[in-house]
């Protein structure tokens, strides 16, 4: 794939740029490790005050990486200035808890005694830089969530975008240039997918963090694997949302359509599989359906847009051949299916019932606004068809009753249930999942934890 940006609303290819070549990784590899050797000592105060600069020109600059996002992957216009607001607010919230989430830790004394020591505590110490291979989907989020805790805890970031939005990436190492930090401490390098094996193997690079499709997990993590180097993985999703009939059916259709078109339907965590009770089935699907029809499609530029366009022409096909093998195969289309005509890689929001287990719809992720519902008879079907994915990353469900509630949080298999609202991500929360969505967390003390060395120190009696 070019590295280059190719507006998804019209296909007209705005900017290129040439990958970066031997030499020019190389000067950048070893500006990392440099900085590194100074930035590590660095205090928390000093580093807090560099990320809240940080997050302060970001807010400066919302309106324009808005347009660069947007631009770039066809988010609509709102969502990807609501991006840039999460981001900065995230840095906020890292520059102002690192030091208490990596504060020493002292064990009990009886321990210390029984270990035959005078005293002993466990630091968190940065493990040097750290490689970054994000996706387009989320393009500023996705890469601060990583590059906040890891700055903070003293290490530095190397990143790999994804090739279509290379203007983003460009920018994220503008940012971090402008707010003070030293050169070397966040940089970002042009290359395709092909460079990242030999960068990864680099000794110079101590671990690396991803989020993107499952086969990349696997090719990422099988040479960290090999350089015995760690990794933390965000991959694939097919979140479950389950309604059952204690529910505020009217909400729960309402947040649904959120929770499936969310970034025109293209998020690891939105809802795609909606698993509802009969005895509320055809009230729910009702207003589903309805609320999904009354979207309105079009420019991701224009404010009142609230889906845009898929973000690339393949994107749009893997979409369409998931909905055309479902149809094929017995299932019904309830609104949308069709590819509309026009320039721009567009396809309406779907809904699609009678899904079986045959069909690639049931067992692949639908990145795009397609959704698929399904009618289960009672709690155990709705636990059952809900961990019928490979995927784990996070979970919806609808339900007013207690006993339910223990039930789903004892047998969901993901790494997130959310009750009675729609899956989201906050510093405070660790965010990740199980299964073939990944391993590792991101965000909360967890995250920032993920990429330090643990450290005993122990002082004999």
């Amino acid at each position: 794939m070019p590295i280059a940006t190719v507006n998804p609303a019209n296909g007209e290819t705005l900017k290129t740029y040439e990958a970066m070549g031997a030499e020019e990784i190389e000067r950048r590899l070893q500006l990392a490790e440099a900085t590194f050797r100074t930035y590590r000592t660095s205090a928390f105060a000093e580093r807090a005050r560099l990320m809240h600069r940080a997050a302060d020109l970001l807010d400066e600059d919302q309106q324009d990486i808005g347009r660069i996002m947007t631009t770039e992957m066809g988010k609509p216009v709102k969502q990807a200035r609501a991006e840039a607001a999460k981001c900065a607010k995230s840095m906020r919230w890292y520059a102002d808890h690192a030091e208490e989430l990596l504060a020493d830790e002292l064990p009990a004394a009886a321990d210390v005694k029984d270990s035959g020591g005078s005293r002993a505590l466990v630091r968190y110490r940065p493990l040097g830089p750290v490689l970054a291979v994000m996706p387009w989907n989320f393009p500023l989020w996705q890469v601060i969530r990583f590059a906040a805790p890891a700055l903070m805890a003293g290490n530095v970031g190397l990143l790999k975008h994804a090739s279509n939005v290379p203007q983003t990436a460009l920018y994220l190492e503008d940012l971090f240039h402008r707010a003070g930090f030293p050169e070397g401490a966040f940089q970002t390098l042009l290359v395709g997918s092909g460079a990242i094996e030999e960068i990864l193997r680099d000794e110079r690079v101590k671990a690396a963090t991803l989020t993107g499709s499952e086969p990349a997990g696997r090719a990422v993590a099988s040479v960290a694997g090999d350089m015995v180097k760690k990794t933390v993985l965000e991959l694939g999703g097919s979140d479950p949302y389950v309604v059952m009939p204690s529910a505020d059916i009217e909400r729960a259709a309402q947040i649904a359509v959120t929770a499936r078109v969310q970034n025109n339907g293209q998020s690891c965590i939105a809802a795609k599989r909606f698993i509802v009770h009969a005895d509320v089935f055809d009230a729910f699907a009702e207003r589903f359906v309805a609320g999904m029809k009354a979207l309105t499609v079009g420019d991701p530029l224009e404010e009142e847009t609230e889906v845009g366009p898929v973000a690339s022409e393949a994107g749009r096909s893997d979409l369409e051949e998931l909905v055309d093998d479902a149809v094929e195969s017995g299932a019904t289309v309830l609104c949308g299916g069709e590819r509309p005509d026009g320039p721009g890689w567009f396809y309406p929001p779907t809904v699609l019932t009678d899904i079986t287990r045959e069909m690639r719809i049931h067992r692949e992720e639908t990145f795009g606004p397609v959704a698929t519902l399904y009618r289960v008879a009672d709690l155990d079907e709705a636990v059952l068809l809900a961990n019928d994915t490979p995927f784990g990353l996070s979970s919806n469900v609808w339900t007013r009753d207690e006993a339910e509630v223990e039930r789903f949080v004892r047998d969901l298999e993901a790494g997130g249930v959310f009750f009675n609202g729609m899956t989201a991500s906050h510093p405070a929360f660790p965010f990740g999942g199980v299964k073939r969505s990944g391993y590792g967390r991101e965000l909360s003390e967890h995250g920032i934890r993920e990429f330090c060395n643990i450290t005993t120190v122990w002082h004999g009696a």
